[in-house]
């Protein structure tokens, strides 16, 4: 089935332009340079009807869902419990109180807690906020289906922090990343799209920068890659021009095709 990946937000944890900075890239006028925080949604005909998969919901997810005439969800998965990629669930509201069902969220057991501390009034049974979004969490499995459509649990590490990447059709997405544990490798097989984590051209202690980015890509070889968790230190039109012709930057806004 063909379906639509959605760049919510290509950009890092500070997002870009960076507040109080003044360099080329926020000051740039070029579009593709700024950058809300990373997020994707995975659009596509599941079950007779049109779904909205979205994975992160970040600071940004209010306006990243205005911008794309997001209308509907019908699922989230989460990466993992940093702020830059939780903070957004809360407008999840009025989407949620047009579902019959609570939106589902799918989570590891930290993230879980996490949601729970952070969005108490959310999740506490003792809580009387009458208008608190329809949501319930769920454990992210090693396969999670959603609507005849498999998402893979992609284990990745982001410093020392186990997070999740996730493979769902002949496309995968690994933000927040630094390495790639040997035995992920066999989900990334065959990909079509692959979209990665590249921070910047300087080494990260809990990133992928550049070089190590286009090493990833040549290992697990797929048909296209864009990179995306971009700094301030990547100018888009300048980055691009380096890279080889198969190998892209992601942008906010930005519709792959993609078969699930």
């Amino acid at each position: 089935m063909q379906a639509e990946l959605v760049v919510l937000g290509s950009g890092t944890s500070m997002g870009v332009p960076t507040l109080g900075c003044e360099c080329a890239v926020c000051r740039s006028t070029d579009a593709r340079d700024n950058r809300m925080r990373p997020s994707i949604a995975v659009q596509f005909a599941g079950e007779g009807l049109s779904r909205c998969v979205i994975i992160d919901t970040g600071p940004d997810f209010r306006q990243q869902t205005l911008r794309e005439h997001i209308g509907r969800i019908d699922a989230v998965l989460y990466t993992h419990s940093h702020a830059d990629h939780i903070l957004g669930l809360d407008d999840l509201r009025p989407l949620s109180f047009k579902n019959q069902e609570k939106i589902p969220l799918y989570a590891d057991e930290e993230t879980q807690r996490v949601l729970r501390s952070v969005f108490e009034y959310t999740f506490s049974e003792a809580s009387k906020y009458p208008h608190k979004a329809r949501v319930a969490l769920h454990p992210l499995r090693e396969r999670t289906h959603l609507f005849g459509v498999d998402f893979l649990t992609v284990p990745i590490l982001h410093g020392t922090l186990p997070t999740a990447g996730f493979r769902f059709g002949n496309a995968a997405y690994l933000t927040d990343m630094s390495d790639i544990p040997a035995a992920s490798f066999a989900l990334l097989e065959d990909l079509d799209v692959l979209i990665l984590d590249a921070l910047r051209r300087t080494p990260h202690p809990s990133h992928s920068n550049l070089e190590s980015s286009i090493r990833f890509v040549e290992k697990i070889r797929p048909r296209r890659a864009w990179f995306t968790h971009l700094s301030h230190d990547l100018g888009h039109e300048e980055t691009e021009r380096e890279l080889p012709p198969h190998i892209r930057l992601a942008y906010d806004g930005q519709r792959i095709l993609i078969q699930l």
